[in-house]
């Protein structure tokens, strides 16, 4: 093998390592200020065994002290006032602040160590999710562009079936008969649309909803009749909308907890805001309801009848308050 070919390689390897070492700094240092901080607990502890030695012979020489001021005289017989005392006293007292620092010393500066590690990483994770923010809200502008020259040029409901890959299909449905009373199954046109095509902030308003863990909640909200879903909708979203014109900001797991749906992850995150004079968003709160829209979310075990509810999220709140 070739001197050249050994020095890529080599340079590849150390290379691979220090992006890696880089990529997990956060956590890097987070252990190290952490086992940082119990080292030197451990060594406080250990230093204060020492502590006692200090402060006795500190003792010791502050008696002679006091013996020698209250006889006028040292134990070699020299003269002794009040101000060679004072000075002594002085003397033994700083004497013994450098003994205790130095007895203390590396138990301070591994902790001092430690807490600066645990701020680096924090500095660190601080400064990617500033850059992460600064992505998506590029991502977000550039999709919300786009979306409205969808709409100029195709309309909304054009746009709407391309956003959720909408289909429109027969389905079965059970329907009361208004001469007869009884209930009767009839075939009807409705959307169609799979769990998997919404964005991360659509959610299905229907009896069971699955949450982020897989689990099948049951939505107290949710009745067999859609026109009083659909009421209980809006009547929600006009309730949200007041409440972000009072408090000024709210996040997407409200208005979740409203509607009876599971929290989220990016619900905790992300939101409205309410500025009257310097919007940063759209200044509402909407939940993309449309007045037909009875959906079928396409699960594996067949079609169940859903409410699709897209919300406008103006992003990140806690980056624009």
């Amino acid at each position: 093998m070739k001197k050249d070919e050994i020095m890529n390689k080599v340079s590849g390897v150390f290379g691979n390592v220090s992006f890696k070492m880089k990529k997990h700094s956060p956590e890097i240092l987070m252990a190290a200020g952490v086992a940082g901080v119990i080292v030197s607990a451990v060594m406080a502890c250990k230093a204060t065994l020492k502590v006692d030695a200090v402060m006795d012979e500190t003792k010791e020489k502050m008696d002679k002290i006091h013996t020698a001021e209250e006889n006028g005289t040292t134990e070699a017989g020299e003269d002794y006032s009040k101000e060679d005392a004072k000075k002594d006293t002085v003397i033994v007292y700083a004497q013994t602040g450098l003994q205790l620092a130095k007895t203390y010393a590396p138990a301070v500066a591994i902790g001092a160590l430690s807490i600066a590690s645990i701020l680096a990483s924090n500095n660190i994770l601080r400064k990617r999710n500033v850059a992460l923010t600064a992505a998506y809200t590029v991502l977000d502008t550039d999709f919300k562009n786009y979306r409205s020259r969808v709409i100029e040029k195709f309309g909304n409901e054009i746009d709407r079936e391309l956003k959720y890959n909408v289909k429109a299909e027969k389905v079965s449905a059970t329907e009361v008969d208004a001469e007869t009373g009884k209930e009767k199954k009839v075939k009807k046109n409705a959307f169609v649309v799979n769990p998997s095509d919404v964005s991360g902030y659509a959610r299905f308003f229907e009896k069971y909803t699955v949450d982020e863990d897989g689990n099948s909640i049951l939505n107290p909200h949710w009745e067999p009749n859609n026109e009083y879903n659909i009421m209980f909708i809006k009547a929600q979203e006009n309730y949200a909308n007041d409440l972000l014109r009072a408090k000024k900001r709210l996040f997407l797991n409200d208005v979740y907890e409203m509607l009876g749906l599971p929290r989220t992850k990016a619900g905790q995150v992300v939101g409205w805001v309410y500025d009257k004079d310097n919007p940063v968003g759209d200044n509402y709160v909407d939940f993309g309801l449309y007045t037909d829209n009875l959906s079928y979310s396409d699960f594996a075990n067949g079609l169940d009848p859903a409410i699709l509810l897209d919300f406008n999220v103006d992003g990140n709140i806690w980056e624009m308050m």
